[in-house]
């Protein structure tokens, strides 16, 4: 789909700024002893922002068939729709810059083979020499380094600081080559081997212990500039893969925005549930904790599922009988544990990519759409342009909602603005 022309972004944006008057308009359903429900302005779209507090108002309590036993409910997806970033990518990050894993070298061997053909990796991903690679090359290089680590850091079985560990060229290694597999198995293989393969990486920790990393991973993360981060593996150590690069980007940021969301539909009466394609306790944590201001029961949380021995330790297995919570396996979820529970779908769902495209559409019950625009492309882009294509019309039942890479925030129209870029685009 072809770029719109900036004269078309800027009628946009000025568009949805002279829509103000949008949200003060009476709504529907609300007498004049009750108090309609609002969202702060913030950095919203004034007609998504319109669109939500009406969709609260005349469906949440304040509607007069509003039955308290039988509420509507909300679901929202969580990376890149909640917050700013992946939080499940930067808790990687945060165990491999700390080596947070209780695992041995052979269960590491296993968790990072788990499921992944043996095939070549996209051509996007062949060595500095040029040279493809695969899971049977690049394993046993940071199986050998980890090893390393096993046998000298302090933290684990040996006797050396994390700061004297990362002089070593093992520590680059270990964590290159694992963080470029992340990259590499995602970009080349189905959904359904990539996603569960980070989550591998928890073996041998319990729930809380995966909890407080979340916490010192977001504690981190304030710290850090939203910026685009480069790991190159050491040439002393070519190994069998050779020298592989992988960058990606850091800064995770908190969304006041859907902070209020999830406070105002609380206020509404309207139950919320997040469904994700993330692990569950490192959702469960970020979600629930009050410290970082979304408030939502732990229990509140479908995501992905681990199998865990008696003592509740995560083994390296995806939990049998549960489906991969991303795609079709959203919509799956959702009615075995909120259509059952329920006796309809969900009211209002949250989303921003092709993983959420058939929760979004697949149930009759829902009535509105929230699309956090990053300019994907496939079905979500075919969804994102009914939200321009009903932009400002009363029926608009898809809400695109813009955000600007550069700050972690949101903008107040359409538009998404790049990272690097200072000009929004709305379409892929």
């Amino acid at each position: 789909m072809k770029h719109r022309s900036a004269a078309l972004l800027l009628a946009a944006v000025f568009s949805a700024t002279m829509l103000g008057a949008c949200s003060t308009e009476p709504v529907s359903g609300v007498s004049q002893s009750q108090s309609a429900i609002k969202l702060a302005d913030r950095n919203w779209d004034n007609f998504n922002r319109a669109k939500i507090e009406k969709f609260l108002n005349t469906y949440g309590k304040n509607s007069p068939s509003y039955n308290p036993a039988k509420p509507p409910y909300a679901v929202f997806d969580w990376d890149n729709t909640m917050v700013f970033l992946d939080v499940e990518e930067a808790t990687f990050i945060y165990q491999l810059e700390n080596l947070r894993f209780a695992m041995t070298p052979e269960q590491m061997d296993k968790a990072l083979r788990m499921e992944v053909p043996k095939t070549n990796f996209a051509k996007d991903y062949n060595n500095a020499a040029g040279q493809p690679v695969n899971i049977d090359l690049v394993v046993p290089d940071a199986v050998d380094s980890y090893r390393w680590i096993y046998n000298n850091y302090k933290g684990m079985k040996g006797q050396l600081s994390l700061a004297d560990v990362k002089k070593n060229p093992h520590y680059a290694n270990f964590t290159t080559k694992a963080r470029y597999m992340y990259e590499a198995i995602g970009d080349t293989f189905d959904v359904s081997i990539a996603y569960p393969w980070v989550l591998y990486l928890f073996t041998g920790m319990n729930e809380q212990q995966v909890r407080q990393m979340v916490n010192e991973t977001l504690e981190w993360q304030k710290t850090q500039p939203i910026e685009k981060v480069k790991w190159t593996s050491p040439a002393s150590l070519l190994g069998k893969a050779g020298v592989v690069s992988v960058s990606w980007k850091n800064g995770l940021r908190l969304m006041p925005e859907m902070q209020d969301v999830f406070t105002a539909f609380r206020e509404a009466g309207i139950d919320i549930w997040v469904c994700t394609a993330s692990f569950v306790d490192v959702i469960k944590e970020i979600s629930s904790n009050p410290n970082y201001g979304y408030n939502n029961p732990a229990d509140r949380v479908i995501g992905m599922e681990l199998e865990r021995d008696a003592n509740g330790i995560i083994q390296t297995e995806f939990r049998r009988g549960y489906v991969q919570t991303q795609q079709k396996g959203k919509t799956k979820a959702i009615e075995r544990f909120l259509v059952s529970k329920y006796g309809y779908g969900p009211s209002f769902v949250a989303g921003d990519s092709e993983g959420d495209m058939n929760m979004m559409q697949d149930f009759a019950d829902t009535k509105l759409v929230l699309i956090v625009n990053r300019l994907k492309g496939k079905d979500i882009a075919t969804l994102s342009k009914q939200a321009v294509d009903s932009y400002r019309t009363p029926d608009a039942k898809i809400l695109l909602q813009g955000r600007n890479d550069n700050t972690g925030e949101f903008v107040k129209s359409q538009a998404h603005i790049k990272f690097g870029a200072t000009q929004g685009q709305i379409l892929k």
